[in-house]
């Protein structure tokens, strides 16, 4: 019997060996690439197994198997996956999880022509919003709508309609923050400005938004007084896949995405697309809506060396316009009131429409020469066809204050045969600005040492563009004839009046503009073009160790300009003097790490900027401004960085100071009718200081903030003039500004918001915002300040996996301004309130402005796959 049970215990022993023998241990911590932080809950799973655990709340797992070799997938919900190998008992090690900010994985090209802070270890004042959070968070809003959670931004116009939203940064409107799409400038050559209505598809082929407050890391010849907003786009995407996502929202607003994605071939060739189409009611009355979105990328990879990809993408789109008016007015007629638009037959008809489609292509090239040396090169060109409408004649208003089409029809067609401009007829012309731009950058980047790099590269530019007004809709007039006078190069009157007489008109639509354009003989009120041709130069040398880093950057760049006037010049006389103007920008900057967790940092620049087209020809006439010169600008920065297991944050003090400025203001009368104030010789002096954090208390809460505080202000003196909307001067005068207060963007906002994850599938977030410090938008010494506010945006998330592990269904929803706050948003005038003034909230109701959106939402549902 002894022997039995020795021989049992024997053979189990042996077994419990074998075993014990063939069990493998693979252990490992897994990491929040971002927050540097434990990653609890993460999945570890043995490939082609059932086989997994999870990490606990160190991140730490230990995963055993049977199998001698093989691999795991390491995934977490929000996460990039990680596919590691095993031989025998291993330890992974530390392995980090990236954010997977879109499910498309892209390639990233033209890397040394974008300039992301990542590429650059000489920190500045920067924020970047990654593409979930975009397609998250965006809704219906303009794009600018992404960067309000972020320090010294201020987002103003979105009652003016779709894509009439403005952005300032430290105080600074967007004529003077450099915006670039893959290394692409964007700011209009002429005047600087941007219209967001253009870019209505960059929320959907977006990959990144970074902004770069102040200074920046942009190594091209551009000289951002606020900042630099850095647009990439998605690529051509390395793996097989796409999406069907739908949305719906507030005053009847819907969209629809379809994208797909080959993946990159064997053949090394990959092709990605994207099609949108959206309409929507618009929140104010008279500001409907519609547009479509393209995107078409194909990338091409033969062989290590060389990377090429070419895109093309556009965002046909019309809507119809709010423009500012008197409080009192809102007061009358509510919050929503618009007073552009009307009905003929019953029809809704609007006089203000804006029309536009800017097709964008660019081809990029990045050239890895050797392990030390590489070239990036993007070649790319735009089109911009379309403008905006508006009303041109005698209007008549119904009582309710309405444009009445009726009576405007009925008075036309007894005048037929008379509709001449100034006798009591009216049309609804079209403002054309059309235009070709042309350019490349390229930059070499070479690795000089181990601790020293140098960059240097080119921006080249030329920019033909067209601006005239023609016939939209006649509203019952068989013609229309106008006159006008002939001037010498003096702008002297040459010709007894000249009439001319138009019978054709062209449709408010993107696509009909985009292939068909006005004759020249059928164009009214003015007619004129510019070219505008810009050359860079550009050079960054930085020196990196493990404790210091420092850079210098410099650039050189000279600019010509002509302007070409059919319209009220002889022949002989269209042709202006061509302006040659140089400038040149310097930056420096260093960073010091004080340990592994702090770091501090000092920037400096100083900017000679050319002065914006506009301002270089006088009264929009061929007249060269002698008092034209270059914008200078002193900027200097210094900052604080901690990085730690639990929290991220930076602390940033700027000072800026901008001499021989331009600015101009732009407002309507009681009437209706457009006029513009332009500042010329405008000092500024900017100074302030900005916080933000993330934090990570728990593995499933992450906690954002964020404040600035600014003292932004105008120094000595300024000339005024007036335009009104044909571009006549009205009157000038001098104005003492010292020490008036810049407005039309917060200098005080502090905001907070969450995003907490009840469960793998699940999340929700929100975010609050606070601004104060408010004023008009005015060049003044005694400026008006505008009540304070506050909002509240909430969000839900929900994904449901469906199918193969690749495919999910994504459901989102928003709410913005969750508490409906009532507030002004802006205001144009600076009309104090004086004894017996009727006010709102303190502010004199003559004052010219836009109250806020009130409350909104926006569901969408999203299929990956």
């Amino acid at each position: 019997m002894k022997n039995i049970t020795r021989l049992i215990f024997l053979v189990g022993a042996i077994m419990f060996s074998a075993f014990t023998f063939a069990q493998t241990t693979i252990t490992g911590t897994i990491m929040d690439a971002e927050m540097n932080a434990p990653l609890p809950g993460a999945n570890i799973v043995e490939k082609g197994t059932s086989n997994g655990v999870s990490s606990n709340f160190d991140g730490n797992f230990t995963l055993t198997t049977s199998a001698a070799s093989g691999q795991v997938v390491i995934s977490f919900v929000g996460y990039g996956k990680v596919t590691l190998s095993f031989n025998g008992n291993t330890n992974l090690g530390t392995i980090t999880l990236s954010p997977d900010n879109t499910l498309e994985e892209v390639v990233i090209v033209g890397t040394g022509v974008i300039d992301l802070v990542k590429d650059r270890q000489t920190p500045v004042a920067v924020s970047t919003i990654k593409a979930k959070e975009i397609q998250q968070k965006i809704g219906t809003q303009d794009i600018t709508a992404t960067l309000v959670n972020t320090p010294s931004v201020y987002v103003a116009g979105q009652s003016g309609g779709y894509g009439d939203s403005r952005m300032s940064v430290r105080g600074f409107d967007q004529t003077n923050t450099a915006f670039l799409i893959n290394g692409q400038p964007i700011n209009a050559m002429e005047d600087g400005i941007v219209y967001w209505s253009n870019w209505s598809g960059m929320s959907d082929v977006a990959n990144a938004i970074q902004i770069q407050r102040g200074l920046g890391s942009s190594k091209l010849a551009i000289s951002s007084v606020g900042g630099t907003v850095n647009f990439v786009t998605k690529a051509t995407s390395k793996n097989q896949g796409g999406f069907v996502q739908g949305v719906v929202a507030n005053n009847d607003f819907m969209k629809s995405t379809v994208s797909y994605n080959t993946g990159k071939m064997e053949n090394g060739l990959g092709v990605s697309a994207l099609m949108t189409y959206w309409r929507g009611g618009g929140y104010n009355m008279g500001t409907r809506g519609e547009g479509q979105t393209y995107f078409f990328s194909i990338g091409y990879e033969p062989n290590e060396k060389h990377n090429f990809n070419f895109l093309i993408t556009g965002a046909p789109q019309w809507h119809d316009q709010n423009f500012s008016k008197a409080i009192s007015d809102y007061l009358d007629y509510g919050r929503k009131y618009n007073n552009n638009y009307g009905y003929l037959n019953g029809e809704y008809m609007t006089e203000r429409r804006n029309f536009y489609h800017k097709p964008v292509a660019n081809l990029n090239w990045d050239w890895t020469i050797s392990e030390k040396t590489s070239l990036s090169t993007v070649v790319y060109a735009s089109w911009g066809r379309g403008g905006g409408t508006g009303n041109y004649g005698s209007r008549v208003r119904t009582e309710d204050g309405k444009v009445d089409f009726d009576a405007i029809m009925q008075n036309n067609n007894l005048a037929n045969g008379e509709g001449m401009f100034g006798n009591g007829t009216y049309l609804i012309r079209s403002s054309m600005n059309n235009h070709s731009w042309y350019g490349m950058v390229t930059n070499l980047n070479q690795k000089l040492s181990e601790t020293l790099t140098l960059n240097v590269g080119a921006d080249l530019r030329t920019y033909y563009g067209t601006h005239y007004r023609q016939v939209e809709n006649f509203l019952g007039l068989n013609s229309w004839t106008e006159s006008r006078s002939l001037y010498d190069d003096t702008h002297n009157r040459v010709t007894d009046p000249v009439f001319n007489t138009v019978t054709e008109s062209f449709a408010a639509n993107p696509w009909t503009a985009t292939f068909n354009t006005m004759g020249e003989d059928q164009r009214i009120d003015y007619d004129n073009s510019e070219r505008i041709s810009y050359g860079g130069l550009f050079g960054q040398l930085e020196y990196v160790n493990d404790q210091l880093s420092a850079f210098f950057q410099g650039s050189i760049s000279t600019q010509s300009h002509q302007r070409f006037d059919r319209y009220d010049y002889l022949p002989e006389f269209e042709e202006s003097e061509k302006v040659n103007n140089t400038g040149y920008n310097v930056k420096a900057g260093a960073n010091y790490n004080l340990n592994d967790n702090h770091s501090i940092f000092f920037n400096a620049g100083y900017y000679s900027r050319q002065p914006y087209h506009e301002n270089i020809y006088l009264n929009f006439t061929n007249r060269v401004n002698p008092f034209t010169e270059n914008e200078k600008i002193l900027g200097l920065e210094v900052g604080y960085k901690l990085r730690s297991q639990f929290i991220d944050a930076n602390i940033n003090a700027y000072r800026t100071n901008w001499k021989d400025r331009v600015q101009t203001v732009s407002y309507t009368d009681d009437a209706g009718d457009l006029f513009y104030d332009v500042n010329n010789g405008v000092e500024q002096l900017h100074t302030g200081v900005e916080l933000d954090f993330v934090a990570k208390p728990l593995s499933n809460l992450n906690i954002t903030g964020f404040a600035s505080f600014g003292n932004w202000e105008y120094v000595g003196e300024v000339l005024v003039q007036t335009f009104n909307d044909n571009q006549e001067l009205q009157g000038q005068e001098v104005e003492d500004i010292d020490g008036g207060k810049v407005g039309d963007a917060a200098q005080f906002t502090v905001g907070a918001g969450f995003v907490y994850r009840l469960c793998d599938s699940f999340s929700i977030d929100s975010d609050w915002r606070m601004y104060n410090d408010l004023y008009s938008n005015v060049v003044t010494k005694d400026n008006l300040e505008l009540p304070s506010y506050d909002l509240v945006d909430l969000g839900m998330t929900y994904t449901m996996n469906v199918g193969k592990s690749n495919n999910s269904i994504v459901f989102r929803g928003n709410i913005n301004n969750l508490f409906d706050e009532v507030y002004i948003s802006e205001l144009s005038t600076a009309n104090e309130a004086e004894a017996g003034d009727e006010t709102y909230k303190g502010i004199n109701v003559s004052n010219r402005g836009y109250f806020g959106l009130g409350r909104t939402w926006n569901v969408s549902m999203r299929f990956n796959f």
